[in-house]
């Protein structure tokens, strides 16, 4: 069976008073009632995995696709996300989607979490050994969502305890504040995890993935403003990732996203649980049938031929769209094998069966990744529950992670060559040449987080720590947008309902006063 993860929603009690009556209702009969709670260990349980369900809100979850839409890997044509806004830098205040989400339900789980640790400090009904545990887990949950505000917004508040009617509004701390308190907690739960593999935590952090995550922000500013590679932060990456053990890579590629082999894959180090009839998402029908993600002609020339050579560039016809009748899923079968695992063009094959998708293929394309391998018509109604877990890091990432550091490091070492190889080994592709500089391994690197990790939200936060995201989408060619980076992006605004209602507290990021 597939762990559960449950929404738990923790309510305040609601005293209703009747001038007509002189009973009190004290406790509602059909909700939690604070007066209540935080009694036992089994509420804390309960609490703490109301705190994962945070996980679930799709930005940091289900919606992973939809930051690649923000890049030169994807488009969508639905603007889910604002994703077609932000790609063509339409940014501003009152931008919606991903730029106002990020934020409200970052400050909505951190809310949430701050609560359960507050009751947790003075709770005396379990070990000590218990509550260590738990609030580390809720630290790294944290750490999570401040990762997201620190790198989508730099300068903001920190809030590391519950609000109230005097405290409020908070004005905004330096974005070096943020990284710091983020450290901190990602610090303190690496020493007090439970050092087991995913597939024993049933959705937890684990020691493990706190170090790669850990490892994964360390590299986000291991490069400076003008993408030079900077040796001491890339030691610490590098130093943390080499005690990464008990993690292998999965016998193929799409294991690590198929409900039916995650519980078992040994690649995965942190998911965000999924499990149907209750636990559901629209995934299936969101990029199978409404293909509201699109992969770009620009991604697909990323994957060589099954050979190894480069590929042909896909042709697109004068309306900016793949034509099938000229490239088709034929023609991506004779690439490298993960193309066809994360692509198809016009149409897909589940279940035995082709599969016509309701919505318009603007490029001609759709995302194959993510999708179950046995979908029914009943993808086309509302029926189809999708309950594929989301990945959030794989050991994959950690090679890859790893090759990156160690180039910069040293060069193109046998520790850097084997770390990339191992990964298109798996992938069925071909080994690096041997003889490559330093230079060339750091494109073959970045190639292969690229196409390895195309989808999984990650293509957005490499372009940007790498700074080279206004060269590389200033330059796309394909597609139907026109990309517009400017410096001023690497940050976002602040919501705007937030500066106004903070009472003149909260101040807009300076670029976009």
């Amino acid at each position: 069976m597939r762990t559960k993860i449950y929404l738990i929603i923790v309510a305040a009690a609601t005293i209703c008073m009747s001038s007509c009556s002189d009973l009190l209702e004290l406790n509602p009969q059909d909700k939690m009632s604070e007066a209540t709670f935080w009694k036992t260990e089994k509420d804390f349980g309960n609490a703490l995995t109301a705190c994962y369900g945070r996980l679930q809100s799709s930005y940091f979850s289900y919606g992973f696709p939809f930051w690649d839409n923000i890049t030169d890997n994807g488009y969508g044509q639905h603007n889910y996300g604002s994703s077609t806004d932000i790609a063509q830098g339409n940014i501003s205040p009152t931008t919606g989607g991903l730029v106002s989400s990020v934020y409200n339900n970052g400050y909505l789980s951190i809310a949430r979490i701050n609560i359960f640790l507050q009751n947790l400090k003075n709770f005396t009904g379990m070990t000590e050994a218990a509550k260590k545990q738990s609030e580390a887990e809720a630290r790294m949950l944290r750490a999570f969502f401040y990762s997201y505000l620190y790198r989508c917004y730099g300068d903001v508040p920190l809030v590391d305890e519950p609000l109230t009617l005097e405290n409020q509004y908070q004005a905004k701390k330096p974005a070096a504040d943020i990284l710091k308190f983020m450290m901190d907690d990602i610090d303190f739960a690496i020493a007090n995890l439970k050092d087991e593999t995913y597939i024993s935590s049933k959705g937890r952090w684990t020691v493990n993935a706190a170090k790669a995550y850990k490892a994964r922000m360390l590299l986000y500013d291991a490069y400076d403003s003008n993408g030079n590679a900077i040796v001491a932060q890339m030691t610490a990456v590098k130093t943390l990732l080499t005690t990464i053990t008990g993690y292998t890579l999965a016998a193929d590629f799409s294991d690590n996203f198929m409900a039916s082999k995650q519980e078992t894959c040994p690649e995965i180090l942190f998911s965000v649980k999924f499990l149907a009839p209750n636990n559901i998402t629209g995934a299936d029908q969101w990029y199978g049938d409404w293909i509201v993600v699109s992969p770009t002609a620009n991604l697909i020339n990323e994957y060589e031929m099954a050979d190894g050579t480069p590929a042909t560039p896909v042709p697109y016809n004068d309306k900016g769209t793949i034509d099938p009748s000229i490239f088709n899923n034929a023609s991506l079968a004779l690439r490298e094998p993960r193309a066809a695992k994360t692509v198809f063009i016009d149409k897909f094959f589940s279940g035995g069966t082709e599969h016509t998708p309701d919505n318009n293929r603007p490029l001609g394309t759709g995302l194959s990744k993510f999708l179950a391998p046995d979908l029914t018509d009943a993808l086309f109604g509302y029926d189809w529950q999708s309950e594929q877990d989301w990945v959030v890091l794989r050991y994959a990432d950690v090679l890859l992670m790893l090759a990156e550091a160690e180039n910069e490091i040293n060069g193109p070492t046998d520790i850097a060559y084997k770390a990339v190889n191992d990964v298109r080994d798996r992938g069925k592709a071909s080994l690096l040449p041997a003889g490559l500089t330093k230079d060339q391994m750091r494109e073959r690197i970045r190639h292969e987080r690229r196409i390895e990790l195309a989808f999984e939200g990650q293509r957005y936060f490499d372009l940007k720590r790498w700074k080279i995201a206004k060269q590389v989408l200033n330059n796309v060619q394909d597609g139907l947008i026109t990309y517009k980076f400017e410096d001023k992006h690497y940050l976002w605004p602040l919501p705007n309902a937030e500066i106004e209602k903070s009472k003149g507290i909260l101040e807009q990021n300076p670029d976009y006063k």
